[in-house]
């Protein structure tokens, strides 16, 4: 009996990790599938706080047995070791992503005759671009390896993060004027906040990290990182006003989404002048070097 209740109250690091994002799991299906009452829905709320319990109390030894798992599983190994294979295949993910979301988007344009998936189409299509011009490069070659080509791919990443304030701007105007609402149910709508500003401060830090590496490439892919995740917190804003804001009017919604849509084009067009700016400076460095 005491074996047994030890292995319940101290089971496998690998369970105690899995027990929480289990209970989550199975609390956000009952929330949208279930009544509060349903057996599922209470079952879901007793294994959430169970996970959450052996989270706290074996967090040491869930942390280490990770990070051992890491130290001993070669691919692992190599990922976490290797920045610019970790750099590809975050650009070579990223890419699909955006190429596969805006020929989605493009054809539901062609299919509903809408502005809205038009300009949709158009940003992730810049986005896909961008990621194709810098996979390209550190694919090829060391992570500041030529520096004069990557800060030209800077520079043209850059540029395109201009055009994609237009492509946001008609997002704006069509959120603000259109009332186009995203409807989610509440706790989709916090797990959303909560991804949203867990990417807003990843991006940030990697912003921040990845300057150490001394290449462009990577600064560039990390700050169109950044400029997504500063435009994701516009779509959230939009789908928490739907969710929690029904008794506001809609003078209220569209002073909202147009402050936060003003500011977020701002950030954007900031992150976009600095990068041209930047590269030129770089540029011209380099050319008075050749003289």
């Amino acid at each position: 009996m005491r074996r047994l209740v030890k292995r319940l109250l101290f089971p496998h690091p690998l369970v105690a990790g899995l027990m929480l994002p289990a209970g989550l799991a199975l609390m956000g299906y009952c929330a949208l599938a279930c009544e509060n009452t349903h057996p599922l829905s209470i079952a879901s709320y007793v294994l959430s706080f169970c996970g959450l319990v052996l989270a706290a109390v074996r967090a040491p030894e869930v942390i280490a047995f990770l990070r051992r798992f890491r130290r001993e599983n070669r691919f692992l190994a190599r990922y976490f070791s290797d920045v610019r294979l970790r750099m590809n295949i975050s650009l070579m993910g990223a890419f699909a992503f955006n190429a596969v979301y805006a020929a989605f988007q493009l054809g539901l344009g062609l299919w509903h005759h809408s502005v809205w998936f038009y300009s949709m189409a158009g940003y992730y299509l810049l986005l896909a671009v961008m990621r194709l011009l810098l996979m390209r490069h550190t694919c090829s070659h060391a992570p500041g390896e030529r520096q004069e080509i990557e800060w030209r791919k800077y520079r043209r990443c850059g540029v395109c993060l201009m055009f994609t304030t237009l492509a946001l701007a008609v997002f704006i105007c069509y959120c603000v004027w259109n009332i186009r609402e995203f409807r989610h149910h509440e706790i989709t709508t916090i797990a959303m906040a909560a991804y949203t500003f867990t990417a807003l401060a990843r991006a940030i830090v990697n912003a921040v990290r990845y300057k150490r590496y001394g290449s462009p490439a990577f600064s560039a892919a990390k700050a169109i990182s950044l400029a997504c995740a500063v435009v994701s917190v516009l779509t959230l804003e939009n789908a928490m006003l739907t969710a929690f804001g029904q008794e506001r009017s809609e003078g209220f919604r569209q002073v909202m989404l147009g402050a936060t849509g003003a500011a977020a084009v701002l950030a954007v067009q900031g992150i976009a002048v600095y990068m041209i700016v930047n590269a030129g400076r770089k540029l011209r460095g380099f050319r008075r070097e050749y003289e």
